[in-house]
């Protein structure tokens, strides 16, 4: 199924994020954790695609997992960073091969030994799009931040780089993770305003230990709401009460965003299925699938 068609109800949807393991990790770790989250029942699981397709061939076998194992849509990563055109047509034909249709299309995170790859085909999210597109009867969706893209120069830009994308085909939009639910509406307006009428899909990470919020901190430009703030300050030297703390902010984002109107969302689970068991438990009456 196409996740086009899941998005274009008046439906909530909930789907999931899982990260495949590294070259030299075990695959039957990952085909558990598919497992138990599988078991959760989301709308669609998606698979990411590590840093220069450090991680391509097991994207594939765990969406292949995910999809024709445990009978979940999948979305498959990809990105243009340190991808030719030859490897991103034997990433298609193999996404193929598996009846996988679905492809969420990334520029990626450039690394900084090589900012500038002379062998990359592909320099923007928009021309993965096209080429993908191209190659066969793919469903695309394209990446989003509610403050702007760390590179864009303004919002507004941003805006219009996101309509770049849908005029090439993007059919849909994840967003980053945003702990301030206030910014994401705005941002909707935003995308409203300038003509960009795709279904967006809400992005919510539970955080849920200091590693995590310390990381937060350092590499996102997300703005940290007083509410947020003040739960770090109060748990933060308490795991187990910062645990239970995040997931709970985590839940409550959800109904906020569900209670407006906002009916796609999507969690970064970091691969912890107890994460999420503990999310859908806490809206149990509001999303069934």
């Amino acid at each position: 199924m196409k996740i086009i068609d899941i998005l274009n109800t008046n439906q909530v949807t909930i789907s999931f994020e899982l990260f495949p393991p590294k070259p030299g990790e075990s695959l039957d770790d990952a085909k558990n954790i598919v497992r138990d989250v599988s078991a959760l029942k989301p709308s669609f699981i998606s698979v990411t695609y590590g840093a220069g397709g450090s991680t391509s061939k097991t994207t594939v076998e765990v969406a292949n997992e995910v999809q024709n194992v445990n009978n979940i849509p999948a979305l498959a990563h990809l990105t243009c960073v340190g991808a030719d055109k030859q490897t991103i047509k034997a990433a298609l034909d193999e996404l193929k091969t598996h009846n996988i249709q679905n492809i969420l299309a990334l520029r990626g995170d450039l690394p900084v030994e090589q900012p500038n790859n002379p062998n990359q085909a592909f320099k923007y999210a928009n021309e993965l799009i096209t080429e993908i597109l191209s190659q066969g009867n793919f469903c695309v969706g394209g990446a989003c931040y509610i403050e702007g893209h760390p590179e864009s120069p303004t919002l507004q830009a941003d805006i219009d780089s996101l309509k770049i994308k849908v005029d090439c085909g993007c059919q849909f939009l994840t967003s980053q993770m945003f702990f301030d639910n206030n910014r994401f509406y705005n941002f909707m307006f935003r995308l409203l305003k300038s003509g960009v009428n795709v279904p967006v899909v809400a992005g919510v990470m539970p955080v849920t230990n200091a590693a995590q919020i310390e990381r937060i901190f350092k590499l996102s430009g997300t703005a940290l709401p007083p509410q947020f703030k003040a739960m770090v300050d109060r748990f933060i030297d308490d795991p187990a009460a910062l645990r239970q703390a995040g997931l709970s902010y985590a839940t409550g984002q959800i109904i906020d965003l569900i209670a407006n109107g906002v009916n796609h969302i999507h969690i970064y689970t970091m691969n912890k299925p107890s994460n999420a068991k503990n999310i859908m438990r806490g809206i149990s009456k509001i999303f069934i699938n």
